[in-house]
């Protein structure tokens, strides 16, 4: 981040102590604690459902969350002289969740089931976000992965990754559409509603990243990319991510589960649409899609190593599925 950033803050009433650089931020010290400055690329009106989101989680439990500060005109973003938007948060103190840590990913998953209790809110218009829909997004990767498939074979020279990928697509890509039209069988017409009267949320990017420990607390952070959806997805992306880890270890899973139903049971919707999410080759759509977007002269090798970890995982993960959650 630009150091002429710091320039934002004289538009808060606050004393900056101290500053610093931070990952695409700067953290500062004030009388009041630790604050942090991020440029802010999202919509203003999605910004406002945001900030109304993180009061109604104070409001409805002792969870500590973090909160977006106003400036002095009361405005929840500050523009520079280059007409860039940044926002300012407060920040806490301690170290990112440790995935090797069995009894804090168990507390994090026990924090996520309390968290999404509060993330129900009531109907209103000033908040009538779009609802997703795990249909239509596997719709949407399906389509893709076809156009790239596409891109593939009508490529005349390949790389080694390309013909690698090749080797390997057809395999994945039927996965994807035999998932996809599983899940609608499946479904019932109303899974996907949100409740009468209520808005239900999600954190939509709830990893260790985002979860810091101090002293005391876990701390929740970085609520830009929370969507009006099933609640699922949160504890799908969570399961997903220690679990790739973990080499799908079912003793790591089963845990996980339990840690997270104490606080809040699932639905047998729910723990189906949970199957079918773990189900579906995400991750090999997200190693396809980071590919073709990204400029195709150069291969990075990480791709390759990605590619292999997936491969070698995906029996691992068929079996944790038949054991820990069978369709």
């Amino acid at each position: 981040m630009n150091d002429r950033a710091v320039s934002v803050l004289s538009e808060y009433d606050f004393e900056v102590i101290r500053t610093w650089k931070g990952r695409g931020s700067i953290l500062f010290e004030t009388p009041e604690g630790f604050r942090i400055l991020k440029e802010y690329t999202g919509f203003t009106d999605k910004l406002i459902l945001q900030n109304a989101l993180l009061n109604h989680i104070r409001e409805e439990s002792d969870l500590m969350v973090e909160e977006i500060l106003s400036n002095k005109e009361g405005m929840l973003w500050t523009k520079d002289q280059n007409q860039n938007v940044y926002i300012v948060k407060t920040y806490f103190s301690g170290r990112e969740c440790s995935i090797r840590d069995g009894e804090e990913c168990r507390r994090a998953v026990r924090l996520l089931a309390r968290l999404h209790k509060a993330m129900v809110m009531p109907e209103n218009s000033a908040w009538d976000v779009p609802v997703q829909r795990m249909d239509k997004e596997y719709d949407k990767h399906n389509r893709e992965l076809k156009k790239v498939r596409r891109f593939l074979r009508n490529k005349s020279q390949k790389t080694d990754f390309e013909i690698y990928l090749l080797r390997h697509y057809d395999s994945f890509m039927e996965k994807a559409f035999e998932i996809a039209e599983q899940w609608k069988n499946c479904r019932k017409p109303d899974t996907s509603e949100q409740p009468a009267g209520k808005r239900v949320f999600c954190h939509g990017d709830y990893q260790y990243h985002n979860l810091l420990l101090g002293e005391n607390d876990m701390y929740v952070i970085n609520f830009e990319k929370f969507v009006c959806d099933s609640q699922v997805r949160d504890l799908y992306l969570f399961l997903r991510k220690l679990l790739e880890k973990n080499n799908w270890s079912a003793s790591v899973g089963s845990g996980l589960l339990e840690a997270y139903q104490r606080e809040r049971p699932l639905a047998q919707e729910e723990l189906c649409q949970l199957y079918y999410r773990l189900a579906y080759p995400e991750k090999f759509w997200k190693i396809v899609n980071f590919y073709y977007n990204a400029g195709k002269a150069w291969i990075p090798g990480r791709n390759m190593e990605k590619f292999d970890k997936l491969l070698k995982q995906e029996k691992d993960k068929e079996q944790f599925l038949r054991t820990i959650l069978p369709g």
